[in-house]
Formats: structure tokens, C-alpha cells, sequence
């Protein structure tokens, strides 16, 4: 009898696989102002954090308080940035996707008003506000796909700091792993193709081949329950056979 898969023994993430902690710097979201207010800041220093690819922007607000925002390219310690419906449309502002005109390059999107910002957060990302209906605004995103929010929801101007990042080779593979380590991620991942037999249901074999179907039900039992898990289809997609047979 074999040990338990690494699949089962991590289960639902022990406290060995859990990302740390952001500290302070958790937030990073937009304060709670509405929309007809306007809210001024200025740029009072770039901050790096763990676990985070963007760099974070440290802005002290006019009403005193201190918040972090994911930070856009050219933006400068000593910068203002403006939030609300009087702001300029210019690099770094937060404006209601309502006022921003057609065609701009927005980033930290909120999905619904008041929180924060949820969507195109990563480094080097940007969506396109693609048009402006009378149901909301039109967003493409950086998958190609386009969603449809609210106009009152809030954007920030401009795409996202630090997209060569991954332009720097890692070199070795012990570079990696602080990298891993920071997201709570598990490093290195075996394939379980390349594992004897007794350690996971694709292992063994006179090549490295599954050996079996990789679907998987949804009831198989813990030891078994790798792959593709209860897919929703199998096989290759026949774009032209389909057609012919429509």
C-alpha cells in the first residue's frame, strides 16, 4: 500500500501552505467616498510588498487619512491624484467609469461600487472602457472578454506598474522558491507522471504517460481524486466537423 497522494495529505491547505499575512498594506483599495464627492491626495512614497507583483502607492489624503493604492506607470512620489466625479481625466486619477471617455486605458476596477476595486489589479495590467450604453459601461478585459458594470463604479486611469517584471530570468531554480514561498504556493510541483506508482495514480510505467484516463469522477475517493476533476467535456474540440454536420 502506497502513502497518501500530496494531493490529500495538503487537503484544504495547512497552515504549511497558507500565504502569509499582507500586514498593513492589505487594503489597497479605494476609500469609501461617494460619487458626487471629491477626494484629493498626494503621492507620499512607493512601497514594495511580499507576495504582491505591482508596487504600492502610499497617498496621503486631504481629509488626513493615509491609504495604499496599486500604482500605474509614471507615477511619481509627490504626484496628486484626484477621486470622484470632478477629477481630471488624467494618469492615476479615480473616476466614476461613467466619466471617462471611450477608448481609455483603466485599471483596478471596481466590480461593484464601494469595494475597492476587484478587477485588473495584476502588474502590467490594463482593460480598455471599449464603449458607454445607456445600461452601463462596456469593459474589455486583458483575456479578451468583455463584462458590463455600472457607471457609478470607479476606475483608476492608466495601467498598472511594474510589467517587466517577469522579464528578468530566474536563472536556477532556487530563485523560485522565496517567490513561491511569499504567495503561499507550493514549490517545486511534482508531475505525477513522474512519480513511482505508489505515490500517485499516474505514476509508474515504462514512460512517463497517465497510464489511464486523466477524468476523474466527482465522487472518487480521496487517493483517486486527480486530474481533471468532474470536466465538463472530454476530447478534443472538431470546430470543422460540427459545422459541416449544422
Amino acid at each position: 500500500m502506497g502513502k497518501r497522494i500530496l494531493v490529500r495529505r495538503r487537503g484544504k491547505a495547512g497552515i504549511q501552505f497558507r500565504s502569509p499575512a499582507k500586514g498593513k498594506f492589505a487594503p489597497a483599495k479605494y476609500p469609501f467616498v461617494r460619487v458626487e464627492e471629491t477626494l484629493d491626495g498626494i503621492v507620499a512614497d512607493l512601497k514594495h510588498e511580499p507576495g504582491r507583483g505591482a508596487p504600492l502607492a502610499q497617498v496621503a489624503y486631504s481629509d488626513g487619512s493615509i491609504g495604499y493604492l496599486p500604482a500605474v506607470e509614471n507615477m511619481a512620489v509627490g504626484a496628486r491624484i484626484m477621486m470622484g466625479a470632478g477629477a481630471q481625466v488624467r494618469l492615476g486619477n479615480v473616476l466614476p467609469l461613467g466619466s471617462i471617455p471611450e477608448g481609455s486605458s483603466i485599471c483596478n476596477i471596481e466590480r461593484t461600487f464601494g469595494d475597492g476595486g476587484e478587477l485588473v489589479r495584476a502588474a502590467g495590467g490594463s482593460a480598455i472602457l471599449f464603449s458607454q450604453t445607456p445600461a452601463g459601461a462596456v469593459i474589455r478585459l486583458p483575456s479578451r472578454k468583455s463584462i458590463l458594470l455600472r457607471k457609478n463604479c470607479r476606475a483608476t486611469m492608466g495601467k498598472i506598474a511594474g510589467s517587466g517584471r517577469l522579464e528578468k530570468p530566474l536563472l536556477k531554480a532556487g530563485t523560485a522558491e522565496p517567490i513561491y514561498r511569499k504567495k503561499g504556493q507550493v514549490y517545486p510541483r511534482v508531475r505525477g507522471i513522474a512519480m513511482a506508482a505508489v505515490y500517485h495514480p499516474f505514476g509508474g510505467g515504462r514512460h512517463q504517460h497517465p497510464g489511464k484516463s486523466t477524468s476523474t469522477s466527482r465522487n472518487a475517493p480521496p487517493g483517486r481524486k486527480v486530474g481533471h476533476i468532474a470536466p465538463r467535456r472530454t476530447g478534443r474540440k472538431r470546430v470543422g466537423r460540427a459545422r459541416a454536420g449544422a
